[in-house]
């Protein structure tokens, strides 16, 4: 009787102690992961961000190297693969803390030597307008190349990638400098000269590239004058108001208001200050539908977006009621099979795509290949953090399976495994391994969570 009475002491006591652990885990988002899977995805993502450095004279592949831009230069990815600078993988990956301030000096001054001061049209009738920023940067002379789907200077620019450059460049551009200035306190570096114009210049000529509405500041584009709205999906043709860019906008308006602060400029803090807060406002009204999420845009392939609605939680643009909603709804496409396959996330959850041939309205890509419908790692931590807010559990659950599938395929066991993919899909397609955005930026997610304990 007294063994029997132990065992159900011992039993219940277990039970209690397992209750009490979950609860401290659901009320502190910091245990996201758990220790060794922390570990885990950071040394991952140091060996993959390692594996994505050309250093000066390294040579990638053998028509475009050797890197002779002076300085290492960070890729998207390792491998015998992406023979350029790509401004918007690198500045994703900045939160790292895995990039000196060395490094980080020379990419930013690179960048913002090959900004465009002459506007150009190119042979294939695009516009380059004074300000841009390079979509992805040469290794072997520099040459900036604003447009995707090319490497070639001359021949780059035509209306299959848009007849402006990528929008998204320009905010992580701005994002680059804030960054580096946040680590190494360099506000000096604002009035370096780079061409006869300094920094502080190119930024703010950046940050005005984009067309926007003179009332809320958002982001548009139309058909006739269509610019990419961000990099990651530029095989989707998205026209009208942009949400994504808009966030971006809007980070790189607080970024510059910072900057401004630091430099004891006052009103040009403020005046970005009101931007910022002007698009916050916007956003919401603009893009939310009744269900939570915000939507891609107000035009052409205007479908819900999950990586939108999760970084504009991220980011603190959603409050209150919208934010809870979006948050709940997240959750519940979670649990019913919407919106995830291993741990990686869509564009679009699956009850929202087009029409059974595609899940974007418009799209250079098959149905559920690539930005079409694959799944990608780079937002699970934006959508994790949504979720821990409705369900932490849940977003535990999301976390526990994108590391499971990197565990399971993580490319360093050789070369019949490249986990991280950029991206994939149950049907068997998946592309480009060794990708370095789809475990840094979870990382940054969930470092913040560990270490703010939000």
């Amino acid at each position: 009787m007294k063994k029997h009475l132990i065992i159900n002491f011992v039993l219940a006591l277990f039970l209690t102690c397992n209750l009490v652990a979950q609860k401290i885990n659901f009320d502190n988002p910091g245990q996201i992961l758990s220790e060794n899977d922390f570990s885990f995805l950071e040394e991952l993502a140091k060996d993959v961000l390692d594996s994505s450095r050309i250093f000066p004279g390294q040579m990638i592949a053998g028509k475009w190297g050797p890197n002779n831009t002076g300085g290492v230069l960070i890729r998207p990815g390792g491998r015998d693969c992406y023979p350029s600078f790509w401004i918007r993988d690198y500045a994703m990956s900045l939160g790292t803390g895995f990039v000196t301030a060395d490094e980080q000096k020379h990419m930013l001054l690179l960048t913002a030597s090959t900004q465009c001061d002459q506007p150009w049209i190119t042979k294939g009738g695009s516009m380059i307008p004074y300000g841009a920023i390079a979509d992805h940067i040469r290794i072997d002379d520099s040459m900036p190349i604003y447009f995707p789907g090319t490497y070639s200077y001359t021949d780059q620019g035509n209306k299959t990638f848009g007849m402006f450059p990528p929008y998204d460049d320009q905010y992580f551009f701005i994002h680059m400098a804030f960054s580096y200035i946040h680590t190494t306190s360099d506000t000096g570096i604002l009035m370096r000269k780079i061409n006869d114009k300094t920094l502080i210049e190119r930024l703010e000529a950046a940050f005005r590239v984009p067309p926007s509405r003179p009332d809320n500041h958002t982001v548009y584009t139309t058909d006739d004058y269509r610019g990419v709205d961000f990099g990651f999906r530029d095989a989707i043709a998205i026209t009208g108001d942009l949400c994504f860019t808009s966030i971006l906008k809007y980070r790189a308006s607080d970024e510059l208001s910072q900057l401004f602060e630091m430099t004891g400029d006052k009103t040009m803090a403020d005046h970005y200050r009101v931007i910022a807060g002007k698009i916050k406002s916007a956003i919401p009204e603009l893009f939310q539908d009744k269900r939570g999420m915000l939507h891609s845009s107000t035009g052409k392939s205007s479908q819900a977006d999950v990586w939108s609605t999760g970084l504009a939680v991220y980011l603190d643009i959603l409050q209150g009621d919208s934010r809870d909603k979006a948050c709940r709804f997240l959750a519940d496409a979670y649990r019913n099979g919407y919106l995830s396959y291993s741990g990686n996330i869509r564009h679009i959850l699956t009850i929202d795509d087009f029409d059974d041939s595609t899940a974007w309205e418009t799209s250079l890509a098959k149905k559920n290949t690539y930005q079409n419908g694959a799944y990608w790692g780079t937002p699970t931590g934006w959508v994790c953090y949504a979720i821990a807010k409705a369900d932490f559990a849940l977003a535990q659950r999301l976390a526990g399976e994108y590391i499971e599938d990197l565990r399971k395929n993580d490319f360093r066991k050789g070369d019949g495994s490249g986990a991280p993919w950029e991206c994939f899909h149950p049907s068997g397609h998946r592309q480009n391994p060794v990708y370095m955005t789809t475990v840094t930026c979870p990382l940054i997610v969930f470092s913040r969570m560990l270490n703010n304990r939000e």
